[in-house]
């Protein structure tokens, strides 16, 4: 379970990554939209683990490559916005959160179940 400490730093790194992603997404990923969907910190604050999700896009995995490149620059653009209330800047480890997959995943096979036609029940 996540300290306070740990939950609001998370929330200040979430803040400001989105405001990263949202003016300078486009220039990692042209017609992406990158949507942070949860931080996590380490007891430490020496590492943040970030999910991404990304919408308009067909290659995930290829635009996290592309997200990972860019993660020493993302994370100086970080530390420029921070730097007042922290004392360490933190890693960035990037992962892709496929809830929105799982969801739509689970959607369909309801769906499918919901069609199909019921067997009377026999007694």
């Amino acid at each position: 379970m996540e300290s306070k400490r740990q939950q609001k730093f998370a929330g200040v790194i979430q803040e400001d990554l989105a405001a990263i992603f949202q003016r300078e997404g486009i220039n990692y990923l042209p017609n992406t939209l990158i949507t942070i969907t949860k931080v996590r910190v380490t007891p430490d604050l020496a590492i943040a683990r970030i999910f991404l999700s990304f919408f308009n896009n067909t290659n995930t995995q290829l635009a996290l490559q592309t997200i990972k490149l860019h993660a020493s620059e993302i994370r100086y653009k970080l530390g420029a916005r921070i730097k007042d209330q922290v004392r360490i800047i933190p890693q960035l480890e990037f992962f892709v959160d496929d809830t929105s997959e799982y969801v739509e995943r689970m959607d369909k096979i309801f769906d499918k179940i919901s069609k199909e036609d019921r067997q009377p029940e026999t007694e």
